[in-house]
């Protein structure tokens, strides 16, 4: 348990939403919570640094989102960030500074920490990523079980319940995941650990670690 907690996954001095990790102890406890967060804090943000466009929509000056790109709110794009071309956000999203967007990449309910690249023909839904967290091309998360029932955290000690029924994926800072993978609903992976290309990953991952398939983690070397 103690390695799914907040503490142990992001370092929260790279996100503009830490006040909202603070005030729960595992990171998924603040999913439903990220929508009323976003309009609270947006109203905040000095006017000389973001720029208000459209309902709930805040986007920083240093920026650059490309006119093809669908912005809905509510939304904070933070300094230096990169929304690409027909990228689709559908509200509900901190993009963090310095983090991309990419290409056909569609966001949904979601904070990335600031440094975060998720740029090629990616699905992020009900999911954090963490501090320079990135996934492959075509990696997605599936934030919703084919039952429809509630989402349960495997992969520990004792099974999970989250009380959600819908939960992507929580990745710690520094989680490269690699190219056309699936992070199935309840996927927590600690910092530090990558994910093979192909990969179909269900439940908690270790920090430090190789995820080369269902059953095969290994511990990285020192």
């Amino acid at each position: 348990m103690e390695a799914l907690k907040i503490k142990k996954l992001f370092t929260l001095e790279q996100t503009i939403a830490a006040q909202l990790f603070q005030e729960a102890e595992f990171p998924w406890e603040i999913l439903p919570k990220i929508r009323e967060f976003i309009v609270k804090l947006g109203n905040t943000l000095p006017e000389e640094e973001y720029e208000k466009r459209g309902e709930n929509i805040w986007v920083a000056k240093s920026a650059k989102v490309a006119e093809s790109a669908y912005l809905n709110g509510p939304l904070i794009i933070g300094k230096n960030a990169e929304i690409r071309h027909c990228a689709f956000i559908r509200g509900s999203a901190i993009v963090g500074e310095g983090a991309v967007v990419g290409n056909s990449t569609e966001l949904k309910n979601v904070i990335l920490f600031n440094g975060v690249q998720v740029p090629h023909y990616n699905y992020v839904g009900d999911s954090i990523l963490g501090y320079k967290s990135h996934m492959g091309a075509g990696s997605i998360t599936s934030n919703v079980k084919s039952d429809k029932s509630l989402v349960v955290i495997h992969g520990v000690e004792t099974p999970i319940e989250t009380g959600l029924k819908k939960m992507g994926a929580i990745l710690g800072d520094h989680v490269e995941v690699g190219c056309n993978s699936v992070l199935n609903p309840g996927t927590v992976i600690g910092s530090n650990t990558n994910v093979y290309p192909l990969s179909m990953v269900r439940g908690f991952v270790p920090a430090d670690s190789i995820y080369k398939k269902q059953g095969e983690t290994v511990k990285k070397r020192a």
